[in-house]
């Protein structure tokens, strides 16, 4: 289980100095981006802060008080659905409990650790999603220094993690598809990307094993609307041949479909193609999108609440916490139009 413990009061910027052989001075600097110092100095000072889980305190006023009624929130990027519904799950718990939110995303930041290192400043907890573009050391770096939650990341003995289920879910409804009689199926989304994508890709391939058949190697492609138009136009250009689509998230099934449309192509007449996350698009389609329940908004609430609760001391379960996924039937898998939930 996750400690949530907290650095040394004895740890200081006199004590990063120390540590890294150089002047307080020259630790301030670093610390505040300046970049009046070497580069082998900034490097020097940034282990030994890591080391030290040194995290600096904004103000004079955090010196008395320690708590600055805001919980930080870390995200790769804000487009597409599932960004938003995330953020305003977690922006309205994290108001119910009384707190702000302080976000910030990734993307463009070149030194992301000292920018989250920053942020935590300005805040009395993190919570980060489980991503490539946050990799493991932005993570650790503040773990031990402020409470940390990651969202949708594997399980850590050290760290509390909030998540949805995947892999069974991702089986289900592939073997739904290959119930339909399909055998040319395409996994898109790159596995690489994030935990969740990965075990989405593992329960694909176990629905092939289960049914005795090969599973394709992933088609790897980012989730975002532009990724689905290009992998559609390989669909309509011959260099991709597939009979069905299992697209890691929404976005990028509901891209395929439109631009297959617009090709000439027919789904699920020509190619059946199913989606993750069940976002308020898919419901109004024609063909309505066959896909996966994902109840985004509260993984953002179930994180913000595990936050709050490391940052009060309230006493929190044991292991992951993993929100239940189920799936939902429409007609783009070839089911009849009025297809039912289960």
């Amino acid at each position: 289980m996750a400690t949530g413990s907290t650095p040394s009061s004895g740890t200081t910027i006199y004590s990063v100095a120390e540590r890294a052989g150089v002047s307080i001075a020259s630790v301030s600097r670093v610390l505040q981006g300046s970049t009046a110092v070497s580069e082998k100095t900034r490097l020097r000072v940034l282990a030994a802060a890591d080391e030290l889980k040194y995290v600096p305190l904004a103000a004079a006023r955090s010196l008395a008080v320690r708590h600055h009624e805001a919980h930080g929130l870390v995200l790769p990027e804000l487009s597409g659905p599932y960004y938003s519904e995330l953020l305003m799950g977690f922006e309205s718990r994290a108001a119910e409990l009384g707190q702000s939110v302080v976000l910030m995303l990734a993307e463009g930041k070149s030194d992301l650790v000292r920018a989250v290192r920053n942020l935590a400043t300005r805040v009395d907890g993190l919570a980060m999603l489980g991503s490539s573009a946050i990799p493991d050391a932005t993570v650790t770096a503040m773990h031990g220094s402020k409470p940390v939650v990651l969202i949708a990341g594997d399980a850590r003995p050290d760290i509390d993690t909030v998540t949805s289920e995947n892999t069974g879910s991702a089986e289900a409804i592939t073997s739904h598809v290959l119930g339909h009689g399909r055998r040319r199926v395409l996994f898109a989304g790159d596995p690489a990307s994030g935990p969740d994508v990965r075990d989405r890709y593992a329960g694909f391939v176990a629905a092939h094993e289960a049914a005795h058949l090969s599973a394709a190697e992933p088609v790897r492609i980012a989730l975002r609307e532009i990724d689905g138009r290009a992998l559609a136009d390989r669909l309509l250009s011959g260099d991709l041949r597939a009979d069905a689509l299992v697209c890691a998230n929404d976005e990028l099934a509901l891209a395929v479909m439109k631009r297959l449309r617009e090709g000439g192509q027919v789904v699920p007449d020509d190619i059946a193609i199913v989606g993750w996350d069940d976002v308020m698009t898919a419901r109004y389609v024609e063909p309505g999108l066959t896909t996966v329940r994902q109840p985004v908004r509260e993984l953002g609430a179930s994180a913000a609440d595990r936050l709050h609760q490391r940052i009060t001391g309230a006493p929190v379960g044991d292991g992951p916490q993993v929100i239940p996924t189920s799936l939902v039937i429409r007609s783009s898998c070839g089911c009849p139009p009025e297809g039912v939930s289960r």
